[in-house]
């Protein structure tokens, strides 16, 4: 009776065995050419054909009911946002101010805004490079 009940379990748990086991399964019960370079998936479908278990549905899952099309709100587009024009002088000035906050942002030991303002400063000096070549 016990042995019925594990037989039972290895049969409802093959999809939950490593492909190690599901290989060692396969050479002990089966007849099956090319274990070795099956993939799991492979080798559950030989197995199951094998033994004639038959393939279970995965249950349904709860898919979202998408609203008909004519009662989709259209979104409008998003604005560009025009950039001004900056000359180097004024990032450069940013940049020190910037350099400035940073130092202060050390003295008060807060990691945060120190990578904040490194980032920033790195983005202006990049912005300084562009504007001098354009």
């Amino acid at each position: 009776m016990d042995e019925d009940k594990k037989k039972e379990s290895k049969e409802k748990d093959l999809d939950r065995m490593t492909v190690k086991e599901l290989k060692e399964i396969a050479a002990e019960n089966t007849d099956l050419v090319g274990i070795n370079a099956m993939k799991k998936a492979e080798l559950l479908a030989a197995i199951k054909e094998t033994k004639g278990i038959k393939k279970e549905k995965a249950p349904k899952e709860k898919i979202e009911e998408k609203p008909p099309k004519e009662k989709i709100e259209k979104k409008a587009p998003k604005e560009k946002i025009e950039k001004k024009a900056v000359t180097v002088k004024e990032l450069k000035e940013n940049i020190i101010e910037l350099k400035a906050q940073r130092k202060e942002a050390r003295k008060a030991r807060d990691k945060r805004m120190i990578h904040l303002l490194r980032r920033k400063i790195n983005r202006l000096k990049k912005e300084t490079r562009r504007a001098s070549k354009a």
